[in-house]
């Protein structure tokens, strides 16, 4: 009986230890799947990081001065733009992985596409002879290439600029035609305007969040400083400027610009469905070595006056965001642009983007 209940003890002995070896292995086995699933983490959150938060969106500017009581100066502009989605597997693409900006890890990357045009004209437009002492008839029609870098903080462009000044601007006629459409007076010097010249002009501006809102829903408020510079027969200068934002659920983007080289920001914006309203404020400040429209063409002889290098401008407006639409109107303050100006001058900004 001793040997029996001996035989049967080790027997249960032996269950026993097979049973914890048992255990540890499943043991063993869970904690190299947690492992294995610890270890996959990094490149699930790297590949949602992949995602492009930012949308392609198309874009309306129109500006002018009508709207503010007034017909000098800069008299009027409009801009129709695209830029792309988030740029994916661009450093293998041959065609893109030599453009600036694609080696920064954590950025998002996209290129924008434009055709503008500007008017400008002197303050008595009902004059026909040449107005030495007032500012040159001039217009440009350009097209523009852009390759912006962007983070949920920063945003980096880089636009190269395609167009021409003097007639073939074909300023004189859409400024007619506007005034035939709302019966105002007829500009009658525009044969006084600066002779034909191909318009070139590289443009760098950098936007950052120096303080981001905490959320993009509900009250939010965010300070968006930038600073640039453009190099060209058009404009040759350097810029810095303040934007701040305060509202009812921010849009993600860097901000309301008027009418400028560089000045894409509000074209790359998260998706959103949420309605969101905010007022919005600019400080831009520029310092000028050449501006073609006062400074008359680079090659031959035209019209001209001596610019101011140094000049400010002040945006007050509002914009308002209802599902993938942007709409903005800003209220624009330019301080005097050359010695013999009379007085400062205002217009109004308009801005219409859809995302997609």
């Amino acid at each position: 009986m001793k040997k029996y209940a001996l035989k049967n003890s080790c027997k249960s002995v032996k269950i026993e230890i097979y049973e914890v070896k048992q255990g540890l292995y499943e043991m063993k086995n869970k904690a190299i799947i947690i492992l294995i699933l610890l270890g996959l983490l990094p490149i699930q959150l790297l590949a949602q990081e992949e995602k492009p938060d930012y949308s392609g969106t198309f874009t309306f500017d129109f500006e002018n001065d009508t709207f503010v009581g007034t017909d000098r100066c800069f008299t009027g502009g409009w801009k129709l733009g695209w830029m792309s989605r988030n740029l994916k597997n661009y450093r293998e693409n041959s065609l893109l992985k030599w453009l600036p900006f694609v080696k920064k890890t954590g950025f998002q990357h996209s290129v924008s596409l434009a055709i503008g045009q500007l008017v400008y004209t002197p303050d008595n437009i009902r004059i026909v002879e040449l107005i030495q002492e007032d500012r040159p008839y001039a217009g440009i029609l350009y097209l523009a290439f852009g390759i912006h870098s962007i983070s949920s903080r920063r945003m980096d462009t880089l636009e190269f600029n395609l167009g021409i000044v003097g007639p073939h601007s074909y300023a004189e006629q859409t400024q007619k035609f506007i005034h035939r459409l709302t019966d105002s007076t007829q500009p009658e010097g525009w044969h006084n305007q600066i002779k034909g010249e191909l318009a070139l002009e590289a443009v760098y501006e950098r936007k950052w969040k120096l303080i981001p809102p905490q959320s993009t829903s509900g009250i939010g408020f965010d300070l968006i400083p930038y600073f640039g510079g453009g190099l060209g027969n058009i404009y040759i200068y350097t810029n810095t400027g303040i934007q701040m934002r305060f509202g009812w659920n921010l849009p993600a983007d860097f901000g309301t610009k008027i009418i400028r080289p560089g000045g894409d920001s509000s074209v790359s914006f998260r998706r959103s469905g949420k309605f969101g309203v905010h007022f919005f404020a600019t400080l831009d400040g520029k310092a000028l070595l050449r501006n073609i429209l006062l400074d008359g063409n680079t090659f031959q002889d035209s019209h001209k006056v001596d610019k101011r290098p140094f000049t400010m401008d002040v945006l007050l407006g509002i914009g308002i965001r209802v599902g993938r639409f942007n709409f903005s109107y800003a209220y624009v303050f330019w301080t005097k642009r050359f010695k013999t100006e009379t007085k400062a001058h205002v217009f109004a900004s308009l801005n219409l983007s859809y995302s997609y």
